[in-house]
């Protein structure tokens, strides 16, 4: 994997617990509070996968997907849609905004690692 995991998300707790999984699975993390930061980030850090909370202060994830899939220079960053949103309307638009693969809030970590995996190797 190139690159380190962008992990944005908003609450702290939940930054926080999900960077030490992460980081305790082997992954390089970064993280932003909102959606500006990702993007920001997203540019400079070229990370190998977005982990993106969708509901973020400043912009929130849906437009952050949407803008990042609009810039030729981060176009190609695969992002997973982390949400507490588990209905399948919640899914497609989702993925209708620009993400990759979604997850919902509480996290299944075994499933997220495999979804990053193969994200990353993609």
């Amino acid at each position: 994997m190139t690159g380190p995991i962008l992990l944005v998300e908003d609450n702290e707790l939940n930054r926080e617990m999900l960077h030490r999984r992460l980081k305790r699975a082997g992954l390089a993390v970064i993280t932003a509070c909102d959606g500006q930061q990702a993007l920001d980030l997203m540019i400079s850090e070229q990370p190998a996968v977005v982990l993106m909370d969708m509901s973020l202060p400043v912009l929130d994830g849906w437009t952050a997907c949407r803008l990042a899939r609009q810039d030729e220079r981060i176009m190609h960053i695969p992002i997973i849609a982390l949400t507490a949103h588990a209905m399948e309307e919640d899914r497609r638009k989702a993925l209708k905004a620009g993400c990759d693969d979604y997850a919902t809030k509480p996290v299944d970590f075994p499933a997220l690692l495999e979804k990053i995996e193969a994200l990353a190797s993609s």
